[in-house]
């Protein structure tokens, strides 16, 4: 008979020999990395794809002369409203009152140059009298209406000694698509303003606008200072609209980012060396300027003659120099060279 153990002295345990110990489970990775990697993929490849097809339907046109001379350091865009009823039915132009004018003119030239001291946006009045090589001299809208946007482009570059990099334009139908898109813009009016040949009628007041109003605001002379307070609006609401539009709230909302890439990408126009990269560069600048890290302002202007039977616009020929000749070497522009 074997000796009894004491109790709470047993034998230890042996661990099984390796041969015995069943084989160990190969580690699975995490499904939902994998999943979430996968998603990445196709969302980076929607987003490439959408791109691509936004830059395949960009209007294109060839705005900038081949044979530009001038020369400027700095990028400088020339941004243009057309009266172009391009996309509107009979029905929409009575309810927006733009007229079924034939032809095409420019409501709205500015001038966009950015760099490394910031951006600048200039408004050029469309009245300005300048020299159109070719025509004389005559307001600067009718160099687009003679020569298209070649000739505008030229006759810019001509006067303010800058070389034109960039084209951009849009019609009264994109302009309205883009404002019903974002869902309005957000605008304080500084005075009530009422204008049948605008279709305007507009409280003073901070509110919303939405495409048929905004365009009403931005088109109409029905104010004191004309044609000059005409300009500060489409500048300001111009800044207004592209900060709404580059936007998280927006940008991050495929169902405004969407019907607004749509609706420029159907009504906009550009320099067939353009792409919808530049577009995008072109509306971070304005949004740095609507934010207040650029400056806006109006050419200089000096007097208001009448030539021809036609009120015109004459710029202040010092000031305005000095504005474009800083811009041309990418500084600043003083202070007394910001119009009007």
């Amino acid at each position: 008979m074997l000796p009894r153990t004491p109790q709470g002295d047993r034998p230890p345990v042996l661990a099984p020999p390796p041969s015995a110990r069943p084989p160990a489970r190969p580690q699975r990775r995490p499904r939902r990395g994998r999943r979430i990697k996968i998603a990445l993929v196709l969302l980076l490849v929607a987003l490439i794809g959408f791109g691509v097809h936004l830059d395949t339907n960009l209007q294109r046109t060839a705005a900038l002369p081949a044979e530009s001379t001038a020369s400027s350091k700095g990028t400088n865009w020339l941004i243009v409203g057309s009266d172009s009823r391009e996309g509107l039915t009979a029905d929409e132009q009575d309810r927006l009152a733009t007229g079924n004018d034939a032809g095409q003119r420019t409501d709205t030239i500015m001038l966009l140059h950015t760099g490394s001291s910031g951006s600048v946006l200039v408004s050029i009045p469309r009245d300005s009298f300048v020299p159109i090589a070719g025509h004389g001299s005559g307001k600067i809208n009718s160099a687009y209406s003679v020569g298209g946007p070649q000739l505008l482009v030229s006759t810019v570059e001509a006067t303010t000694g800058l070389h034109v990099d960039h084209y951009a334009e849009i019609g009264f139908g994109g302009f309205v698509g883009a404002v019903d898109a974002v869902g309005g813009v957000d605008m304080c009016i500084p005075e009530p303003i009422k204008d049948p040949k605008a279709a305007l009628n507009i409280k003073a007041g901070c509110q919303e606008l939405d495409g048929a109003t905004a365009l009403g605001y931005v088109r109409t002379r029905a104010t004191a200072g004309s044609d000059f307070d005409r300009v500060a609006r489409q500048r300001e609401f111009l800044s207004a609209l592209i900060s709404r539009s580059t936007s998280p709230a927006t940008l991050l909302n495929p169902f405004r980012v969407v019907p607004l890439a749509s609706a420029v990408t159907g009504t906009i126009t550009i320099d067939d060396s353009d792409h919808i990269w530049n577009l995008a560069g072109l509306g971070f600048a304005m949004r740095g300027i609507s934010g207040g890290d650029g400056i806006a302002t109006t050419v200089p202007t000096g007097s208001t003659p009448t030539i021809g039977g036609a009120s015109v616009v004459r710029w202040d020929k010092a000031r305005a120099s000095a504005l474009f000749a800083a811009l041309a070497v990418d500084q600043r522009p003083p202070q007394k060279a910001l119009g009007p």
